[in-house]
């Protein structure tokens, strides 16, 4: 049976700098947050570093041709903000602008659609020290500096721009939770940094219009992560709390640009703790963004809960439990990533159905879809058997999206690479792609050359 999809439709993988390109402290980059983070004991599985990670910096030619031998069309990676502005604001790195217009020159050479992301993460250890990083009033302007000084360099070659990938994770596991750089804990803080990032990208986005779209031509959007919600029962509470997790997940960052302000369910359980948006805001947020970028991983069952209930791990993305009174679980029949991440192809539909649904069909990518498997190398290869199930029954269901009406423009598979999987280390591997641990040498798995044939054929062949 053959899923054909749409004339046109991208085919990508997708990686992040702090996560594959090491060169921590080469050439005048400066230190990332994630550079401090991994420095402080225990806050990383096993002591690990991005210090080398994959070392792509060093090894440019090699992956752009194992991209173009898998056939990519498109390749999403992101920009270190220290490797072009060392101290966060201020002098530019030649060294770093040098380096992504390598990267993007070789890609482009290779036939390969260059997908820039400016922020996936790494902020300069400089403005947390500064201004507090995102909880700081200044920057939103020192984002949006930083954007121009890529935008200068890059638009004239690079047509597709990310601004931020995956706020709710910055906000959250960042200034939340703390299980990431740059560590803080708390029940306010995330909420004042998700409306940082908003303006941030905003800003961003209007530089981009006002000063470089008129002539490069590019499209420009955001990146939010988020996991589907399914009511646990029929009951009318239930219903309600699997709608109120998607709120505080992704209508929390998707609202203010569609819509105009936060969803209403934030602002009356948040309270002040929540910042508004005002007049002002509101102008420079609405309609900021050209496409729907999304990172989709899983499903989980929602319930109301009793108020304050526990509603799952951290790694169960259930955001701050106690703000929205949601109870998380999975299926005792759902098989489980090695992230413990339930596989439920069929979320991944209705989250797309839901997306189109709220905000009037925008076009949208996934611009991150994957799975981590304990993989093991033998006699030189990989044979990821169920990292290949799990993405014929994810594409499968984007499919029958697209059949629904969805407008569904492009798929990047999470990750290009195993690499540096956060506070997680090298634990975990989403790659199509294994690294030797001693040589760094590039090994495609299996799930590399089924990619490969999905791409050729534009659709499956089941």
């Amino acid at each position: 049976m053959k899923k054909q999809f749409p004339d046109q439709f991208t085919w990508g993988g997708a990686t992040s700098s702090y996560q594959i390109e090491g060169a921590w402290n080469a050439d005048g980059k400066g230190p990332s947050i994630w550079d401090v983070f991994c420095m402080i004991p225990g806050k990383v599985h096993n002591g690990d570093t991005g210090n080398v990670a994959c070392d792509h910096y060093h090894r440019i030619a090699e992956d752009v041709a194992l991209m173009k031998q898998i056939g990519l069309k498109a390749y999403r990676f992101s920009i270190s903000w220290p490797r072009i502005l060392p101290a966060g604001r201020g002098a530019v790195n030649q060294n770093g602008i040098d380096f992504y217009n390598k990267l993007i020159d070789q890609l482009l050479e290779a036939g390969i659609e260059p997908w820039a992301t400016l922020y996936h993460w790494d902020l300069p250890a400089a403005l947390e020290f500064e201004i507090g990083g995102w909880l700081g009033e200044e920057i939103s302007d020192a984002f949006a500096d930083y954007a121009g000084v890529c935008f200068q360099h890059f638009g004239d070659r690079v047509k597709n721009w990310i601004t931020i990938n995956e706020a709710w994770v910055v906000s959250i596991l960042g200034y939340g939770l703390g299980v990431f750089a740059p560590g803080r804990t708390s029940n306010a803080a995330p909420y004042l940094a998700g409306h940082n990032l908003l303006k941030a990208h905003a800003k961003a986005v209007r530089l981009y219009r006002e000063k470089y779209q008129p002539a490069q031509h590019g499209q420009i959007g955001i990146t939010n992560n988020c996991d589907w919600r399914e009511p646990l029962t029929d009951t009318a509470a239930d219903k309600a709390a699997a709608e109120r997790a998607l709120e505080f997940f992704l209508a929390w960052f998707a609202d203010p640009i569609y819509k105009g302000d936060y969803p209403e369910s934030m602002k009356t359980r948040l309270g002040s703790r929540l910042p508004e948006i005002t007049p002002a805001d509101r102008e420079l947020i609405f309609g900021s963004s050209d496409f729907f970028g999304l990172n989709h991983y899983t499903t989980m069952y929602a319930a109301d809960a009793a108020e304050g209930a526990a509603a799952g791990s951290v790694y169960g993305n259930g955001g701050l439990s106690e703000d929205q009174d949601v109870s998380l679980s999975v299926a005792p029949d759902w098989a489980l990533t090695g992230m413990q991440w339930a596989i439920v192809p069929w979320g991944c539909r209705k989250m797309l159905e839901w997306i189109a649904a709220r905000y009037d069909n925008p076009p949208v990518y996934i611009t991150e879809n994957g799975c981590a498997f304990d993989d093991k190398l033998e006699d030189g290869q990989v044979h990821d058997v169920a990292r290949i199930a799990f993405f014929e029954g994810y594409l499968g269901e984007i499919h029958q999206a697209i059949q629904n009406g969805v407008n569904m423009r492009g798929y990047f598979i999470w990750s290009l690479l195993d690499n540096f999987e956060w506070a997680s280390g090298y634990s975990k591997k989403f790659g199509i792609t294994a690294i030797e641990p001693e040589t760094l040498r590039r090994i495609p798995k299996d799930s590399a050359l089924w990619y490969k044939t999905v791409i050729l054929n534009n659709g499956l062949n089941l």
